[in-house]
């Protein structure tokens, strides 16, 4: 059978990959990888210039915390919204687990694992200056990543009032044999 027209597969661009084309809250996406590039552009170069660099890999890394952490708390508030009509939990809210379209979770994933290893890396080869304070930007991914799946996240809807399961009825707490 020969592929129609308008679906023939394209080759993605490395662009499309971090934000694919069509995805709800692309900001988020771009947002977080914009962050992402900065630290890793800024860590690299701290790593060969120590003394130099050690106020603005600093200030990066204490700016990208704080946008991670009013994210991180934006998108709890938002979830807790959420939470009286839909079934959120940890994993799906901040690391999108079964909320989010496989190339936007695989996305921001990535942006959290490059943070890390990008973090981790700096600070093995410059340790005891700087370079250290880049551990703290992984919250920025986590933040960025918890903001899309509390706007954008699809949730299993909570059972009406009245209508209790196993698994939202306060009443079960696991105790019963």
């Amino acid at each position: 059978m020969t592929p129609r027209p308008d679906r023939q597969a394209m080759p993605l661009s490395w662009r499309d990959r971090l934000v694919p084309p069509g995805v709800e809250g692309p900001h988020f996406l771009r947002a977080c990888w914009a962050g992402t590039w900065v630290f890793t552009a800024i860590a690299a170069i701290t790593t060969a210039f120590p003394d130099p660099m050690a106020v603005p890999i600093a200030v990066v890394s204490l700016g990208l915390l704080a946008i991670g952490c009013w994210a991180m708390l934006w998108a709890f508030q938002r979830a807790l919204q959420r939470s009286r009509y839909e079934f959120i939990g940890v994993g799906g809210l901040y690391f999108l687990a079964g909320c989010a379209p496989r190339s936007v979770r695989f996305s921001m994933m990535a942006a959290l694992a490059l943070e890390v290893a990008v973090a981790l890396a700096a600070a093995a080869v410059r340790p005891f200056t700087a370079s250290a304070f880049g551990i703290l930007v992984p919250v920025y991914a986590l933040g960025l990543s918890g903001a899309w799946g509390a706007r954008h996240g699809k949730f299993p809807p909570r059972a009406p009032d009245g209508e209790t399961s196993e698994r939202g009825d306060p009443s079960r707490n696991g105790d019963d044999v």
